[in-house]
């Protein structure tokens, strides 16, 4: 399988037009030729734990009115996309605790992917605090699942 690397989404990605001092950013890269969009098909096909995690969070976070829907567009959509070119996708949505996008950028042979979240208030800040541990094992699920594909079929 290919090597995760914990690496900054290269300079030249839209999403940096967005990062403020204090904002979260983190970023992870694999040696891969998929483009962002077979990438994000094959990394969000969420595993079984991970669609729990997911409805938990949505099962508690709305009575407080935050979005929670999975779909790709709405109002109330969570990952909607917000940039899609050949190079580059970037999801997600602004919500009143918290902004937050995923980006999925391929640069030269290595597939990126990074997640910028901008807190909004108190609750955001303490929600980031509460999921960041699972948004970590989240995101380096879904690079294992893109590094798997980009190992070929001998990938275990």
């Amino acid at each position: 399988m290919q090597h995760i690397t914990t690496t900054p989404l290269p300079a030249k990605s839209r999403l940096w037009s967005k990062v403020r001092k204090g904002d979260f950013i983190d970023g992870y890269a694999v040696d891969s030729p998929l483009s962002p969009r077979a990438a994000a098909d094959i990394g969000f096909t969420m595993p079984g734990w991970t669609k729990a995690l997911m409805n938990l969070r949505n099962t508690l976070m709305k009575p407080f009115g935050l979005k929670t829907e999975n779909s790709d567009s709405g109002d109330g959509a969570i990952f909607p996309v917000e940039y899609e070119g050949e190079d580059e996708l970037i999801l997600g949505t602004d919500d009143r605790h918290l902004d937050f996008r995923i980006c999925l950028m391929q640069d030269g042979g290595r597939l990126h992917m990074a997640t910028w979240v901008h807190r909004n208030n108190a609750f955001g800040a303490a929600y980031l605090t509460l999921i960041k541990p699972f948004h970590i094992l989240i995101a380096r699920s879904t690079m294992r699942r893109i590094a798997r594909v980009a190992s070929g079929p001998t990938a275990e």
